[in-house]
């Protein structure tokens, strides 16, 4: 079973949740795919096992055989490619990998090369195998790393996805295929209104979700009433805790001093496998 735990924003507490939910697991995988922001190694404090480059294919111009006709560049629905007179230019930050300028050039004159986006490592401590991405400073496009992260996905064990904060393409590509979703959020109006919009987009995947309230005991009761009201289960509630804060802070998670908290992620893997039944 995949499941992925994400968020409207950034701070909500969703690695908080994907780490213990998986330290209170067995023969389980944790993916990080937020591979602009990677953080849930933090927590585990490992000890690197594999690191490996990931490429992405971008095109290359033969001046000699070129005639500047302009195909490619028309072509290009990404704008990776500019011809001028006697002039190609090549944009590889913009550049999707498609292959199609290749397809298109009449004389041939088009081939690829690999350029590297960034890098995946891979960890195994306290029981659980991780695989995380980090993304190359300046790289616009988090998606190929992301893809190539899910990749190592081990279909034998229960996978658990820290997916990145916010609705865009990351976040889709992150959850898509997902069995379920878990949305941390915040009982605030800011929690609410994120929370409002990844509800939509799973809507749209089609993806079963259900929502982890942190730090419940601050804000108000309206991210209750909008789950009652759409009908999304309440899987967990994580109080707003000087402990588990205290702990957070020291890279330590709450699992691990507090065990019964353990128990109670099981619950929570035990309604979403009765919701999915």
């Amino acid at each position: 079973m995949i499941i992925s735990v994400a968020s409207g924003k950034g701070g909500t507490g969703k690695t908080t949740v994907a780490v213990n939910l998986a330290l209170s697991l067995e023969n389980v995988q944790l993916l990080d795919c937020d591979v602009e922001e990677p953080n849930a190694h933090i927590l585990l404090q490992p000890k690197i096992e594999e690191i490996r480059s990931v490429y992405t294919r971008i095109p290359v111009i033969s001046e000699e055989l070129c005639d500047y006709c302009g195909k490619c560049s028309k072509f290009c629905a990404y704008n990776a490619l500019f011809v001028a007179p006697k002039t190609v230019m090549v944009f590889p930050e913009l550049c999707h990998s498609c292959g199609g300028c290749s397809l298109v050039c009449p004389k041939n004159a088009i081939k690829e090369k690999d350029r590297q986006i960034g890098v995946i490592k891979k960890i195994k401590v306290k029981g659980v195998e991780a695989v995380y991405g980090e993304l190359n400073v300046g790289e616009p496009m988090a998606v190929p790393l992301i893809r190539e992260v899910k990749r190592q996905i081990e279909k034998d064990k229960t996978v658990i996805i820290d997916a990145p904060p916010g609705t865009a393409c990351p976040l889709i590509a992150s959850v898509h295929n997902s069995d379920y979703c878990i949305l941390v959020a915040e009982p605030t109006p800011f929690g609410l209104h994120d929370l409002k919009m990844t509800v939509q987009v799973l809507n749209d995947l089609e993806i079963s979700m259900g929502v982890v309230i942190n730090r419940a005991g601050i804000g108000d009761n309206k991210v209750y009433d909008y789950c009652k009201q759409e009908n999304i289960p309440l899987l967990l509630e994580i109080p707003f805790s000087k402990r588990i804060a205290k702990l957070y802070s020291r890279g330590t998670p709450f699992v691990e001093e507090m065990p019964e908290w353990k128990e109670k992620f099981l619950k929570l893997l035990n309604k979403i496998e009765k919701g999915m039944g």
